[in-house]
């Protein structure tokens, strides 16, 4: 698989809501902890971390504070430890309904209550001991078996989703998971719905809804009768098997969608790898090797692609571009100028890439025209799920207008046509 950063395991972060729908969060004034919170920001993230004694006990370490929760033996709780100590220590206890309880490993209390009034002191598990994981993290992402170290995507003629992929590449890669009644659903990238028999429903009904349980870092997803999602068969189809524990077949890991590009060169021919590694402008198909993972670097705001192949663009002698290089460096790095409905790439050599009469990029255009535009069209967003600075975009209730800072999410659908887009509500 490919290195680099380039499939990077999610770091599994989410809030916990009560049974008045208030979320745990973890204060700086004072280390404390309180559920008042009513919407997931900074300071309601939460991870989980295994216990370094290698038992079954978890710590919960807060996003914001970077301190871990603890719950002394006369029920009073806190963020105040730096390093994870025996109070520090929880069991998980999954709920029929989904929820968790957490226990005190070693005191053997119930963490639980409303706003201000936390403690770990019930003996029994009533509805204040009852927290649902809403999971902090981007929606839309991959999904890697852990036992067979295949890529879950949509198998369209076999009508299921299969983990027998060895890369995540292109639109069929994508999932998005789906947060309703406390339960997630995952849905494909033509808006079905996986459900635990295997077969893809158009609606998130009961069995196509799933538990979230988190072992090492990892994710396995329960259904409604207690079985776990698992790819069977030399097919490697997901579907529920027989299992009601958790073992290395039931075990995920969620990874980080990139967006994935092709671009189009003034010649209406697609740009390609597929001849070898110079990258030109031959191909009158769309598939894996005309297909770029692009990353955009924060700071620089420049961006690398990625081919299929296993190499990023690079800038060679004489201006030519090939995909090539295996490392991140100055000359894989593009600047993208967007001149309406296309745009311009340019190289380290401060030169515009250009598409010449062969059809190979390079870069040695000092200016732009024809031949260094090209249409860029993002292909592994068939369905958005858009996140800014301040939180998800959702519609708000009731109304056409959009909000940018909720803590839930609405799915859009994306449509391209000549270099545009329509993002369109999908529900």
């Amino acid at each position: 698989m490919p290195t680099n950063g380039l499939h990077q395991v999610l770091k599994i972060q989410f809030g916990l809501v009560n049974d008045t729908d208030r979320y745990l969060t973890a204060e700086s004034f004072g280390f404390k902890v309180n559920a008042s919170a009513p919407s997931l920001k900074r300071k309601q993230t939460w991870v989980l971390e295994p216990d370094p004694g290698q038992g079954s006990a978890v710590l919960l370490r807060s996003s914001h504070l970077g301190r871990y929760l603890s719950a002394e033996e006369d029920g009073r709780v806190a963020c105040q430890a730096e390093q994870p100590g025996r109070d520090c220590r929880f069991l998980v206890l999954p709920q029929p309904d989904g929820r968790w309880a957490l226990q005190s490993e070693p005191h053997g209390r119930f963490f639980g209550g409303t706003e201000d009034q936390l403690s770990c002191f019930a003996t029994a598990i009533s509805p204040a001991e009852l927290w649902t994981v809403h999971l902090a993290i981007h929606p839309q992402a991959h999904l890697l078996s852990v036992s067979r170290r295949r890529y879950v995507h949509l198998c369209p003629r076999e009508d299921e989703m299969a983990a027998d992929g060895d890369k995540p590449w292109g639109t069929d890669a994508l999932l998005t998971l789906i947060f309703r009644s406390r339960r997630y659903c995952l849905k494909s990238c033509d808006s079905r719905y996986l459900r635990s028999d295997g077969r893809l429903v158009w609606e998130p009904e009961p069995r196509a809804c799933y538990t979230l349980e988190f072992k090492a870092g990892k994710l396995a997803f329960k259904d409604c009768d207690g079985r776990y999602l698992a790819p069977a068969g030399p097919a490697g189809t997901l579907k529920a098997g027989r299992n009601t524990r958790p073992g290395k077949d039931e075990l995920f890991h969620l990874e980080e969608s990139h967006p994935q590009v092709v671009l189009v060169a003034a010649n209406h021919r697609y740009v390609s790898v597929r001849q070898g590694v110079n990258v030109s402008a031959n191909q009158d198909d769309e598939l894996d090797h005309e297909t770029f993972l692009m990353q955009i670097d924060q700071e620089t705001k420049k961006c690398t692609f990625y081919s299929s192949t296993g190499g990023y663009w690079t800038l060679v002698t004489h201006g030519g571009i090939q995909a090539t290089a295996t490392q991140v460096s100055a000359n894989t790095m593009f600047e993208m100028e967007w001149r309406g409905r296309r745009v311009a790439l340019r190289a380290s050599n401060g030169r515009y890439v250009c598409m010449k009469k062969n059809g190979q990029l390079a870069a040695i255009s000092d200016f732009v025209g024809k031949d260094e535009e090209f249409t860029l069209k993002l292909i592994n967003r068939p369905i958005l799920v858009l996140r800014g600075l301040d939180g998800f975009v959702c519609r708000r209730r009731g109304s056409n207008q959009l909000d940018t800072n909720r803590s839930v999410y609405d799915v859009f659908r994306l449509s391209f046509s000549d270099g545009a887009y329509q993002i369109r509500w999908e529900y």
